[in-house]
């Protein structure tokens, strides 16, 4: 037959275990709740791909810190026309609430992170660039010092990168 075993589903027995469900409930209603997900564009080199592939699985991870839903492109256009390809990107940009730019020692050479961050700026958004660099004397790309009140730096630490997304988005 199977039996309750005399406790009810509330995790003890009897009225005074009531008073302390409602301390529970009022403490967590209290407590900050986890900002709404935010939309970001991610750009960056394809020869990053390994480690937006990382940001991306941790935003994923629901032991993670980072939450944020990766509007970015999973497949390249397959166009060599650059207006409609730009036009394709700007609909994702403008639909995202933030960019984020992995930055490694060659994306200042890329033409298309420096469009996209300029874009961005543009368009009255703000861009998080994520310092991957392992050479600190490698350049950041040249769009993020024309664009400086639209960017910010920070080094790649997870809990560095969604305070700054938290920052940038409010």
């Amino acid at each position: 037959m199977g039996g309750g075993g005399g406790i009810g589903y509330y995790g003890g027995a009897g009225a005074d275990n009531l008073d302390g469900l409602k301390d529970v409930a009022r403490d967590a209603l209290k407590s900050p709740e986890r900002p709404e997900r935010r939309r970001a564009f991610i750009s960056f080199r394809h020869s990053d791909l390994d480690k937006v592939n990382f940001l991306r699985m941790q935003a994923k991870n629901k032991k993670s810190d980072l939450n944020f839903i990766d509007m970015s492109l999973r497949v390249p256009f397959n166009s060599t026309n650059a207006d409609y390809i730009k036009s394709g990107i700007r609909a994702r940009i403008k639909n995202a609430s933030i960019t984020i730019v992995m930055a490694s020692d060659d994306t200042h050479k890329s033409k298309w992170v420096n469009w996209e961050i300029d874009e961005t700026a543009k368009m009255g958004k703000k861009v998080l660039v994520i310092d991957a660099r392992k050479n600190a004397k490698s350049p950041l790309p040249g769009a993020v010092g024309s664009n400086k009140s639209s960017v910010k730096v920070v080094p790649w630490k997870i809990d560095n990168v969604m305070s700054a997304i938290d920052d940038l988005t409010q």
